[in-house]
Order: C-alpha cells, then structure tokens, then sequence
C-alpha cells in the first residue's frame, strides 16, 4: 500500500484530505453505551436562557467548573 500523500497534487484538482482522531458513528455510539451501562454523565450547569450573558462573562472570566446547558423551556416566545 502506497502511503504517501502530494499535497500540491491535491491542490491543482481543487481536492481536500481529512481526518478525525475521536473516531466515527460506530466508536461513539460505543462510547455512549458504556457510559450509559456505567453510569457516566457529564457535569453540567444549567442555565435560563436570560443568563446567557452572565454565563459568557463567566467564560470570558475563566469561572466557569461545568459546560453551560442552556434550559430552551426558558426562552420568550415571540
């Protein structure tokens, strides 16, 4: 098997090359089973949608311990 690549033999017929290191839909969804058999679950902070700002701040500030997950059930309806 031939492994080597020519970048510019990809550029002149407008080609692209890429890759992913975190796998594909098979070793996700492994992945979410076993978390799910093994009771992992990621550590969040919810928030109304009217703290959206506050979070940001937050962020920006370096103060933030969890992932954001904004509440949608909080959101204005027009």
């Amino acid at each position: 098997m031939n492994t080597s690549l020519f970048p510019l033999s990809l550029i002149g017929h407008r080609r692209s090359f890429a890759g992913s290191m975190i796998g594909g839909m098979r070793e996700t969804q492994e992945t979410l089973d076993f978390c799910g058999e093994h009771g992992i679950t990621p550590e969040i902070e919810v928030i109304a949608a009217n703290r959206i700002d506050e979070a940001w701040e937050r962020v920006l500030a370096s103060d933030v311990r969890y992932r954001f997950v904004i509440d949608i059930g909080t959101m204005e309806k027009e």
